[in-house]
């Protein structure tokens, strides 16, 4: 995989300036669960309306004039939006450019502003230790803070890679729970009931620093709460210090493969 870094990495789709779609999503055969594919991968997409629309067409120009050289016509692609819904939302781009970290500085003000509650969910959480810091002194003054990550990923190294980070975060009081297969590709993250982040970025230093990412921050108790009780219910197996102690870290990951463990498994089962 030589151009596994410096690569286009968000997930963006745009219909008549009106109508948008942004999230984990990728275009491949293990997502579409109905064709029961061998090795099945879960994920989370949105559908957005209203004004932000314009701005997730202005990121897509950009990208495309970046590999084209055209600058696509204001007339024809940025309508005006038509407003709908009460969500407060702004798009966020990040890349090895002008853009350099900016999803991560987003996460990490969240984090330091959060009075009650952190929670958040991603395929592979290899933070540094800006973020490792915050949500540490997060829990220690009272935010429950709650990480959501695979019992097994799809990329073996990154899992055992993974042990590094939870240590120093469960010692802080964090909580860290192990979701069962299928695997889950999904970038998940609520504050306080009242912020949601979603979007394109994992957690780990690719993403926030050497690939182009697209986020979107919401502002709004609707969507924040929504998603805290979609990862709730994707809590199924605590991370304990004693587990890590004794090497614990992936028993029972094989067993399980294609269970669901959470209530929403029916709606989860479709493509």
């Amino acid at each position: 995989m030589p151009f596994i870094n410096l690569r286009m990495h968000k997930k963006l789709l745009v219909i008549d300036g009106q109508r948008a779609f942004t999230g984990g999503l990728n275009i491949g055969a293990e997502n579409l669960l109905a064709l029961k594919p061998r090795h099945p991968v879960l994920d989370h997409h949105f559908a957005i309306e209203g004004p932000v629309v314009g701005q997730l067409s202005r990121a897509f120009a950009d990208d495309w004039q970046m590999a084209t050289g055209e600058e696509l016509d204001e007339a024809i692609w940025f309508p005006e939006p038509l407003p709908t819904g009460e969500q407060i939302m702004r798009v966020v781009t990040a890349g090895p450019d002008q853009d350099i970290e900016k999803i991560e500085f987003v996460a990490l003000m969240a984090i330091t502003c959060a009075q009650k509650s952190v929670t958040l969910m991603t395929p592979y959480f290899l933070p540094d230790e800006k973020l490792v810091s915050a949500l540490g002194l997060a829990a220690r003054r009272g935010v429950e803070v709650d990480v959501i990550i695979p019992a097994k990923s799809n990329h073996r190294y990154v899992d055992f890679a993974m042990q590094a980070n939870v240590g120093p975060l469960l010692e802080a009081g964090c909580r860290i729970w192990k979701d069962q297969p299928p695997f889950d590709h999904s970038k998940l993250m609520s504050v306080d009931g009242a912020w949601a982040l979603i979007g394109s970025s994992n957690w780990d230093t690719r993403s926030f620093r050497l690939n182009f990412e697209l986020g979107v921050e919401v502002y709004g108790t609707e969507l924040s709460r929504g998603l805290k009780a979609v990862m709730d219910a994707k809590r199924c197996q605590p991370l304990t210090l004693e587990d890590l102690d004794a090497g614990r870290w992936r028993q029972g990951c094989a067993t399980r493969r294609f269970a669901f463990c959470c209530p929403i498994s029916d709606r989860m089962k479709r493509p």
